[in-house]
C-alpha cells in the first residue's frame, strides 16, 4: 500500500475530496493533527488562501514561522492524509513540534500511507534546504514512533511537557 499516492497544495480542485476526510475527521472525535486540519473549511477558498499566505509569511500570528500544507492524494484524488512542514523551529517547535507534523484520516490508517507520506514530506524539507529534519511524537504513540524510524529518524533527548506528556524527538538527515 501507500505506492499509487502523491502530496498536492491545498487547492480548489480538491473540494469535495478534502471536505470529506474532513468531515471523517471530525467524525471520528479524534484530535486533529496536524493542526492546519482544524481550519474551517466552510469558506473553502479563504481557508486556502490562509495556506497559501502562510507559506509566504504572510498574515502570521506573533512569533509563528511560515509552513507549508500539502494533501496526499491517491489517484481518484481522495485526500488520505495531510502534512504541515514549518520552514523553520522556534524554540517551542524546537522541544514538541518539529518541522514536519502529519496525519492520515481514521479509516486509512494500518497501510503505509503515513510512512509514505513522511517519506514524500522529507523530499519537501530538503527543498527547503533543511538539511536535519526534526519529528516528533507523544512517547505512547507507537505508530508515529515506528514511522519516524521507518524514515531513518536518529533519537535524540526527549522533551518533557509541563503536563508531564514525554515527546520523542528524532532527527532524520536529508540525503545528499
Amino acid at each position: 500500500m501507500g505506492e499509487n499516492v502523491r502530496l498536492v497544495k491545498p487547492s480548489p480542485e480538491y473540494k469535495e475530496e478534502y471536505l470529506d476526510f474532513h468531515k471523517e475527521w471530525k467524525s471520528s472525535g479524534e484530535d486533529m493533527i496536524p493542526w492546519v486540519i482544524k481550519k474551517d473549511p466552510s469558506d473553502f477558498n479563504e481557508m486556502i488562501q490562509s495556506l497559501l499566505d502562510a507559506e509566504k509569511g504572510k498574515n502570521l500570528p506573533q512569533g509563528w514561522v511560515p509552513d507549508t500544507t500539502f494533501w496526499l492524494v491517491e489517484e481518484n484524488n481522495r485526500v488520505l492524509g495531510v502534512v504541515n512542514i514549518r520552514h523553520s523551529l522556534t524554540e517551542n517547535l524546537m522541544n514538541s513540534g518539529g518541522h514536519v507534523g502529519y496525519g492520515i484520516r481514521p479509516s486509512e490508517r494500518k497501510k503505509g500511507y503515513a510512512t509514505k507520506l513522511l517519506s514524500l514530506s522529507l523530499e519537501k524539507t530538503k527543498e527547503l534546504g533543511i538539511d536535519a529534519t526534526l519529528v516528533v511524537c507523544d512517547k505512547w504513540n507507537e505508530a508515529s514512533k515506528r514511522t519516524i524510524l521507518n524514515n531513518g529518524g536518529i533519537s535524540d533527548k526527549d522533551f518533557i511537557e509541563e503536563d508531564g506528556n514525554v515527546i520523542l524527538r528524532f532527527w532524520i538527515k536529508s540525503d545528499g
